[in-house]
């Protein structure tokens, strides 16, 4: 069923050799295709993008190790695979250091028959500091050597769910999009700096989610350049007393200035919520203000812990936004986070959360030259 990888043909990168790995030789070549609705999918590794609806895939992010297998198969899809660009901020604030890191990705990203890069920095800036002017020469320049070195590539830039210095990272966002092909507003992880209570919420709460949105293109951000992020995780916070009326107080966690932060809670991924929320207290529950899901359970000792996650009926509610706005697409974090065994449940769980990210209204398996 999937391509199988063997090394075919030699071509000429950047004066050395690099042997395509794909059993046809077109399959090496960059993905030309504008995508007139991107679905941007973040892979960290392993085989789970085997099952992925590349029905829908148009660019996965390799977050893992480099898999020519997964390169050949995107390919044939029509979907691009891209690199991950990190680095720190000090180290390409000098203009040569900086060209020398963009080089190296571009030689890359050749090598491995890639079509371009998603650039995720997610430093504190201070605005108008040397690391901030440093970042927004970065993306225009990364840009501009991708696109000319590998045509039809495509360089995005990941960037927190609001322009307002989340995380004291005070960006340059507007020259930051109009530089690069699209931003992947990361919208989630929300409750980074809790100002108010410390209480658990929802890790994308509805309407902070959108207001986000509204604020990005106040700033004549074009939406076309915009993709929303979506969670396919929730945060699993322990109570240290849960009222009648709900309200889990969690423990108080700083973070960047703020008291409290959702590192009070952990990460799980929606996999596990669906096996666990059968088994827990209260089922699951829905917050009409959050528009969110949670549901709270005992743990072992006799702890009540309190999960907020998303699930299909939240991310329908996102989705719709996408269409309204015209926004460039939707995508998530990440696509190995569900249950892709063969168990029919799971299966039809895994589904639905595909499912959600496109409505009726969205042709993104269609493309245009």
């Amino acid at each position: 069923m999937w391509l199988a990888v063997s090394l075919v043909v030699a071509l000429s990168v950047s004066g050395s050799s690099a042997v395509c790995p794909c059993t046809e030789e077109r399959l090496c070549q960059p993905v030309q295709n504008e995508h007139e609705f991107e679905v941007f999918v973040f892979d960290v590794g392993g085989k789970a993008w085997k099952f992925y609806d590349w029905s829908i895939v148009t660019t996965v992010a390799a977050f893992g190790k480099y898999d020519a297998e997964l390169l050949c198969y995107a390919h044939s899809k029509g979907a691009r695979l891209v690199l991950k660009g990190d680095v720190p901020l000090l180290d390409i604030v000098d203009a040569a250091k900086r060209k020398a890191w963009i080089m190296e990705n571009v030689n890359l990203a050749k090598r491995q028959f890639m079509d371009g890069i998603n650039i995720d920095i997610e430093q504190a800036v201070e605005e108008s500091s040397p690391e901030y002017h440093a970042l927004t020469a970065l993306v225009k320049e990364t840009t501009e050597m991708f696109h000319r070195e590998i045509p039809g590539s495509q360089v995005s830039f990941d960037v927190a769910w609001s322009p307002k210095c989340i995380d004291k990272r005070c960006y340059d966002y507007k020259a930051i999009a109009d530089s690069c092909d699209l931003v992947f507003v990361m919208s989630y992880d929300e409750q980074s700096q809790i100002w108010g209570d410390c209480i658990a919420m929802a890790n994308a709460p509805l309407n902070q989610t959108l207001t986000a949105y509204d604020q990005y293109m106040g700033m004549k951000i074009d939406s076309k350049k915009l993709v929303m992020g979506v969670p396919w995780y929730g945060y699993d916070y322990l109570c240290l007393n849960l009222s009648q009326e709900g309200i889990c107080t969690i423990p108080e966690v700083p973070f960047r200035g703020a008291p409290c932060s959702d590192a009070s809670g952990k990460q799980i991924p929606y996999s596990t919520i669906m096996k666990q929320i059968n088994s827990s207290a209260s089922g699951r529950l829905w917050d009409k203000i959050q528009q969110a899901p949670y549901y709270n359970y005992k743990d072992d000792k006799g702890t009540i812990h309190q999960v907020w996650y998303d699930d299909p009926e939240s991310i329908s509610l996102k989705a719709a936004y996408v269409g309204q706005q015209k926004l460039r697409g939707i995508g998530m974090w990440n696509g190995n986070l569900l249950d892709y065994t063969d168990d029919p449940v799971v299966q039809q769980q895994s589904a639905e959360m595909w499912n959600a990210l496109i409505q009726k209204q969205h042709t993104a398996s269609i493309t245009v030259s």
